[in-house]
Parts: C-alpha cells; sequence; structure tokens
C-alpha cells in the first residue's frame, strides 16, 4: 500500500458547520452569522474541530457556498487562512452534484467528506473508489461532532501510514 501525504477533507457547511432543522425551544450553543441576508447559526464546537483536523488533513470546502465561505467563515472560526473551495458546475449526468468536483480535485488521493446529504450516489461512489475514502454523516441541528473528529484523525493516521484500502466506510451521527 502506497504512503500518502496527508488525506483530502471535503467539508461541507450547512449541517456541518452551520447547523438547522432544531426547534426553537432546543437551540444548538453558537452564534448568529448574517450571510447576505440569511442567518446561519454557526456551532460553538466547529472551529475547535477544524482546528482539531487540520494537522491530519488538508481542508478544503466542499460547500455551495463556494468562494462565499472563506469570505464570512475565515473570521467567525478564527481560520488562520482561507481554505481551497470547490466549484460547482451544473452536470445533469452526475449522481451527486458534487461528485464532479470533488473526483476533480481529489484524483487519486485518499479523502474523507464530511456532509448531512452523501445520499445513496455519494455511498456508493465512496465505495467503488479505489483510494482509502471515508464518508461522515452528520445530523444538522448538531453537526460535526466530537466523537466523529476522533474517528476522522484516527482513520488520517492509518491511511498516512500506509493502511488498507479497506478504510472505507462510512461514519453516521
Amino acid at each position: 500500500m502506497r504512503k500518502y501525504a496527508k488525506p483530502l477533507l471535503f467539508l461541507d457547511i450547512d449541517g456541518v458547520v452551520s447547523l438547522f432543522g432544531f426547534s426553537s425551544d432546543m437551540r444548538p450553543d453558537g452564534r448568529w452569522l448574517n450571510v447576505d441576508g440569511i442567518v446561519h447559526l454557526i456551532s460553538a464546537s466547529a472551529s475547535e474541530h477544524l482546528h482539531r483536523l487540520a494537522p491530519s488533513f488538508e481542508l478544503i470546502w466542499c460547500s455551495g457556498w463556494e468562494e462565499k465561505a472563506n469570505e464570512h467563515l475565515l473570521s467567525a472560526l478564527s481560520l488562520p487562512a482561507a481554505l481551497p473551495f470547490l466549484t460547482f458546475e451544473s452536470d445533469a449526468g452526475a449522481p451527486h452534484w458534487k461528485l464532479p468536483a470533488i473526483e476533480a480535485h481529489a484524483g487519486d488521493r485518499p479523502l474523507a467528506w464530511v456532509d448531512d446529504a452523501h445520499g445513496d450516489a455519494g455511498r456508493a461512489w465512496a465505495a467503488a473508489r479505489p483510494a482509502p475514502t471515508l464518508l461522515v454523516a452528520t445530523d444538522p441541528p448538531t453537526g460535526l461532532t466530537s466523537e466523529q473528529v476522533d474517528e476522522l484523525e484516527r482513520w488520517a493516521r492509518q491511511v498516512s501510514c500506509g493502511g488498507s484500502d479497506s478504510s472505507r466506510r462510512m461514519i453516521s451521527p
């Protein structure tokens, strides 16, 4: 098995960093952020989680926010520098709207993808991908959890040390 540099970590925003779907009497900890007239609740733990993951992964925004992610989240999450971001084009033939951009960016590198909506198409793609691939499914009212960050760090260590291709799996909330 080939030893890799850091694996890639594709990060969705809505349902991962920006929380939604919670009842008004059960609002999670976080702070409100106005993004072009739309108010988002940014998870109180999102900054800590991303800072923990940065040494183990190359972080990449994988969200419909595209370039707006850095514009609005860089200071909100106390990130030291802008993250690369994917740009999505309409591809009616793609099984999932994010996959063409993810494939183009990742090539044959190991990757983890954190999203609240992988769907069957994303799971089938990950299972068929020859490189180590980990899908992390978040629950939108909760977002990325400490337990999921722990598992991502373990997976990154395994892959970076030349772990087996059997490291394809899915973490759910």
